[in-house]
């Protein structure tokens, strides 16, 4: 009797570390990183998760191990003790002692199978599926542990697998990627407009903004509009007047036939100098510049006008021109 006392106690030990292994794998691969993140200022569970994150192909080894040793042990511990359990029960009930065995081993593999599935992996799944961030931080700390004793091991088990991989012309992944990329993102936002869950307004500025990704400067700049300048040597008063006159608030500063700077109105207004001591240095880039990486640019120097040179010939392009092209609905 305290036998099987034993191997009941040891059958739990065995579904409980395998529901453990399997939700920190759950776990992992659904929470969101950015999560984690906020909540890692406070808590050392969270920053372990986040570590976790970090090489998610070691964290998988370690646990596809946990889970593959809990399932041979079962099979060797737990499913031989049930086995040897039901077999007389069929025999007392008249069965050949062949037909009892059978039975027995049949019964056994049932049942050992059932709590395994359905305690050790379906339940535990589903929880951390349902809370990931929540069972990725609960479950931190021991498998880090458990991945600090076997990491040897783990590292060779997961270079036997990425070695195979690679034969085959996968390539590694050991991070798990918290963003999107644009095309999945084009298509989500084409599909939600298709079924009607989102708004053709919306649907038309989203789709603008995830086109500027593959956008350059050269492809927006207006090479045919001639902006208003003032020479290098204007005053104040020349300035304003200027500005007046065309209703343009930045000027771009001529020295001779060479465009020196930019300028502001305003800049005149509290200042008595020579345009060339207002002026800022203007903000030029080549045409192949990416349409993303130029308003960081603008939006870092606090400059609302780029001068775009390239084998097309000279060009401007003003932050208000990429708004419009960003949001056309309302520009319009």
């Amino acid at each position: 009797m305290s036998s099987q006392w034993v191997v009941a106690a040891v059958t739990v030990a065995l579904i409980s570390l395998s529901a453990f292994f399997v939700a920190v794998e759950f776990a992992l691969i659904a929470a969101r990183r950015s999560r984690l993140e906020d909540a890692a200022a406070t808590s050392a569970a969270a920053r372990a998760a986040l570590r976790s994150a970090g090489e998610l192909s070691l964290l998988l080894a370690g646990a596809q191990l946990g889970i593959t040793v809990c399932t041979l042990l079962l099979g060797a511990i737990t499913k031989p003790a049930v086995h040897h359990a039901i077999t007389p029960l069929i025999r007392d009930l008249g069965a050949p002692a062949w037909a009892a065995d059978v039975g027995g081993f049949v019964l056994a593999l049932l049942i050992v199978t059932f709590l395994h599935l359905v305690v050790g992996e379906m339940a535990p799944k589903s929880w951390a599926i349902a809370h990931p961030e929540r069972s990725a931080t609960l479950l931190a700390l021991p498998m880090r542990g458990f991945m600090f004793v076997t990491r040897p091991l783990l590292r060779g088990l997961n270079a036997a697998a990425n070695w195979c991989l690679r034969r085959v012309g996968v390539t590694p992944v050991d991070e798990l990627a918290d963003t999107q990329d644009p095309d999945t993102l084009r298509q989500l936002v084409e599909h939600s407009a298709t079924v009607g869950t989102l708004d053709e307004r919306y649907h038309a500025n989203l789709t603008s903004a995830l086109e500027l990704e593959a956008l350059t400067v050269g492809q927006l700049a207006r090479r045919d509009m001639r902006y208003s300048e003032v020479p290098a040597d204007a005053t104040a008063a020349q300035i304003q007047a200027t500005a007046k006159a065309t209703g343009h608030l930045r000027l771009l500063v001529r020295d001779g036939t060479a465009t020196v700077g930019v300028l502001h109105v305003r800049d005149s207004l509290s200042n008595t100098g020579a345009a060339r001591d207002l002026m800022r240095p203007i903000l030029a880039m080549p045409e192949n510049t990416p349409v993303y990486e130029a308003l960081r640019t603008m939006r870092e120097t606090r400059n609302h006008l780029v001068v775009v040179d390239g084998p097309s010939g000279r060009g401007l392009l003003t932050l208000t021109d990429l708004l419009y092209r960003l949001l056309p609905t309302e520009a319009a």
